[in-house]
C-alpha cells in the first residue's frame, strides 16, 4: 500500500518509440512527474509536442506501432505500464477515469445515458438495479445535469455537447477514480461552456481527491484550472512548476514565448509575442536542446548538448541557461 505522501500518479524517465521502416522515432523522451491527490497538473504544449501520446502511455491505450521502450508509470506506488492487457484494463475501469475531447468518443449512440452509468456502475460495485439508478442519477445532479430523472432515459444524441461532456464526466466518475485523464475536454465547446466544464472538474477533483492530468494546448484552460503546469516540447518537458510561477516568470525561452503570446484582458500590448519557426518533426529533431534553431538565447552549449530538468527559480527548466554547476565552475 502506498504513503501518506506517496503521489497517486508517478511517471518516471518515459520514453515512447514507434518503430517505422524510417527508424526508430522517439515521441515522448525521458519525461518525469507527479500527480498528487486533489491536484490538477496542466500538460501545455504545441500540437505533436507529446502531451496526448504521454497520457495514452499512462494508461495503456498506445496505437501500435507505439511502445513505451523505457521507464515507469506508478499509480499508487503500484507499477502499472507492465501490466498484461486485461490487468491495465481493470485498472483503467476501477482507478482511471477518461475524459476525452469528443464525449461522442466516449458514449454509445446506441443505448440511454442511463444505462450506460448504470451498467459502469454495476460492473465495478454489487449495486442492483435500482440502487445503481439512484447513484446514476446522483452522479448526473452533480455533475450539473438539470432534471436528472428526466434525461437519465434520454440518448446522448438529444444533449448538447457540453451536456455530453458532463455526462462522460459523471461515467469517469462512476467508479470513483485515484486519476482523471481530461485530453483535451473543453476544445469543441463554445468558451462560455469551457468555464462550466473547468470549474465543475475543478471541484470534483477537490470534493473527490482524484488527481488530475489536463492535457490541452489552450493556456488560458491551464491558467484557470490547473495547480501546476508541464510545457512539452518535442516529447520532452521544456519546464514544469506552479501555474502562476510558470506564467508570470516563465524560465525556458519556449515557455516565455508561449506566454507571450497570450492576449491579457486589461493589458494593453504593442503586439503579441511571436516565436519564429514551428517545432521540429519526429524524424528531424536537431542535436542538443530541440528549441535551440527557434531560440533567442541559444548559445554554443544549446546546439551540442540536450539539457535535463534542472532548478530555474520557482521553477524547473531544461535550459542550459540554468545549469549551476556550469556557473559554479566558470567562478571558480
Amino acid at each position: 500500500m502506498a504513503g501518506e505522501n506517496t503521489p497517486v500518479l508517478q511517471v518516471r524517465n518515459l520514453v515512447v518509440q514507434f518503430m517505422t521502416r524510417r527508424g526508430v522515432l522517439t515521441a515522448v523522451d525521458d519525461v518525469s512527474f507527479d500527480i498528487h491527490e486533489g491536484e490538477v497538473l496542466g500538460v501545455v504544449g504545441e500540437s505533436g509536442a507529446g502531451k496526448s501520446l504521454t497520457g495514452a502511455a499512462i494508461i495503456g491505450l498506445l496505437e501500435p506501432p507505439g511502445q513505451i521502450t523505457s521507464g515507469e508509470v506508478l499509480l499508487d506506488g503500484r507499477r502499472i505500464d507492465n501490466l498484461p492487457y486485461e490487468e491495465i484494463r481493470q485498472v483503467r475501469g476501477c482507478d482511471i477515469g477518461l475524459v476525452f475531447q469528443d464525449p461522442l468518443t466516449s458514449l454509445n449512440p446506441l443505448y440511454t445515458v442511463g444505462l450506460q452509468l448504470t451498467e459502469t456502475i454495476q460492473t465495478h460495485s454489487s449495486l442492483n438495479d435500482r440502487e445503481a439508478r439512484a447513484r446514476a442519477l446522483e452522479l448526473l445532479s452533480e455533475v450539473g445535469i438539470p432534471s436528472p430523472e428526466r434525461r437519465i432515459d434520454n440518448y446522448p444524441h438529444q444533449f448538447s455537447g457540453g451536456m455530453r461532456q458532463r455526462v462522460v464526466i459523471a461515467l469517469a466518475l462512476c467508479v470513483s477514480p485515484r486519476l482523471i485523464i481530461a485530453d483535451e475536454p473543453t476544445t469543441a465547446l463554445d468558451v462560455s461552456i469551457q468555464a462550466q466544464i473547468i470549474t465543475l472538474l475543478k471541484r470534483l477533483c477537490r470534493d473527490h481527491g482524484a488527481a488530475v492530468m489536463l492535457i490541452t494546448h489552450d493556456m488560458g484552460v491551464i491558467a484557470e484550472t490547473a495547480d501546476r503546469v508541464a510545457v512539452m516540447y518535442a516529447g520532452r518537458l521544456a519546464e514544469i512548476g506552479p501555474v502562476q510561477d510558470v506564467i508570470k516568470h516563465a524560465r525556458h525561452p519556449y515557455t516565455h514565448g508561449l506566454m507571450g503570446s497570450i492576449p491579457v484582458v486589461g493589458h494593453e500590448k504593442e503586439k503579441l509575442t511571436q516565436i519564429d519557426g514551428s517545432m521540429p518533426r519526429l524524424t528531424e529533431i536537431p542535436v542538443g536542446c530541440a528549441f535551440n534553431p527557434r531560440c533567442t538565447k541559444v548559445f554554443e552549449r544549446c546546439r551540442q548538448e540536450r539539457p535535463n530538468i534542472m532548478p530555474a527559480g520557482a521553477t524547473s527548466a531544461a535550459c542550459w541557461l540554468y545549469d549551476q554547476a556550469a556557473k559554479t565552475g566558470s567562478e571558480g
